[in-house]
């Protein structure tokens, strides 16, 4: 356990999923959260639900609109005073849809949130967190250095992401502010119209990306594990 007493952590999609379970398992060691997502209701929704164990606010955000992730991130210093941990975890994956079949629309989308959204937090965020020091987590995937047919979105913006991610670590190291980014592999989530299910249960739980996270946060200032991959310890056998 961490002790993250009087630090602010701001999780973006934030509502369901890994983003929830980081924001529940952050919260319990004593963080403020801020959360934001696409949908109003989940919002709200996860906020009383985290509000039961500490502090927590959020705020409606598609983090494709940079005016959008300004407000949040304004919103969030006015609240709690700054940003102490910034976790990207808004994102979104389209399967099964060759080159040849997925729309401008839904490949701009996919860009648009896995790689511009994480770009407009880090861009508004890194200037509050350096006066105080700061950890950024990006989460990733192992299609971001696995390529899949039916993924080229997912596997481009993932792919871009890690690049990201690497050039950011190296930026602002010695501004106090560590980035780490998660490529997990197979989690047993909503995502990508996926359905969690007990046949499912030798996937990834959104709880073992939290307790990763925690981890992060919990080692030596000296230390930086810039790449985190996580895998199924048991898959199927093909």
């Amino acid at each position: 356990m961490v002790d993250l007493t009087n630090r602010t952590a701001l999780i973006t999609g934030g509502t369901k999923g890994i983003g929830f379970a980081i924001a529940e398992a952050l919260i319990k060691d004593g963080a403020n959260v801020y959360v934001c997502s696409r949908t109003r209701e989940d919002v709200e929704s996860a906020v009383e639900r985290l509000s039961e164990h500490g502090t927590a606010a959020g705020k409606l955000c598609d983090v494709r609109v940079e005016e959008q992730v300004v407000k949040v991130i304004q919103s969030c210093e006015k609240r709690f005073g700054g940003i102490d941990i910034l976790v990207n975890n808004a994102g979104i994956g389209i399967n099964g849809k060759p080159v040849s079949e997925i729309t401008p629309d839904e490949f701009r989308e996919t860009l648009e949130t896995n790689l511009f959204g994480v770009y407009y937090f880090c861009h508004y965020a890194i200037p509050l967190m350096k006066d105080r020091g700061g950890y950024i987590i990006n989460i990733s995937s192992l299609a971001g250095q696995n390529p899949h047919p039916g993924m080229a979105a997912y596997n481009a913006s993932k792919y871009a992401l890690n690049g990201f991610s690497e050039a950011l670590m190296q930026e602002v190291r010695h501004d106090g502010i560590k980035v780490s980014y998660i490529c997990p592999g197979s989690v047993n989530t909503h995502f990508g119209n996926d359905t969690p299910t007990e046949e499912k249960a030798w996937q990834i739980q959104p709880e073992d990306i939290a307790q990763v996270v925690t981890d992060l946060l919990s080692m030596n200032d000296r230390v930086l594990p810039s790449k985190i991959e996580v895998r199924p310890s048991r898959p199927p056998r093909g």
